[in-house]
């Protein structure tokens, strides 16, 4: 595992400026449970945020190192109770559709089938919109509120 550069570890540290905690480490602390969590949001985000819920600094030190340990992980940050990990997915990994998500769009499914327009699907012109605004319509001149007593 190459370690991060500073300059890396500072564009990250932006990056996670803006993130909420997506796991949280309760009262029975580092468990397999929470590995696989972290293990699953790095999958999926790359960069993530864990709470870790102790006042317990050397605690929260040895979670990090065990953290980034297991998961071949980067620390990116460490301020009071927010662990920052950053882990780079491999570039052959292709992205798993979960049930929920779309096709690629373009219309084209992966077994090169065309895809059949459902009822919400917005149908495209090849003719761009016109930039200019349209003129306004001829108004009434501006009616003025009515004075209230001084």
């Amino acid at each position: 595992m190459i370690p991060l550069s500073s300059r890396r570890r500072s564009e990250l540290r932006s990056q996670a400026h803006m993130l909420s905690p997506i796991v949280i480490i309760g009262d029975k602390g580092l468990t397999d449970e929470v590995i696989a969590e972290v293990d699953r949001a790095l999958r999926a985000h790359e960069l993530v945020k864990v709470r870790a819920a102790t006042d317990d600094r050397d605690a929260r030190n040895a979670w990090m190192e065990s953290i980034c340990g297991k998961l071949e992980a980067h620390p990116v940050q460490q301020i009071g109770k927010i662990l920052v990990v950053y882990r780079e997915t491999p570039k052959e990994e292709k992205p798993r559709m979960g049930p929920r998500s779309s096709p690629p769009r373009g219309g084209v499914e992966d077994d090169g089938r065309r895809r059949t327009r459902s009822q919400g699907d917005v149908k495209r012109t090849s003719r761009p919109r016109s930039r200019t605004p349209s003129p306004r319509p001829a108004s009434e001149p501006r009616r003025r509120r009515p004075r209230t007593s001084r």
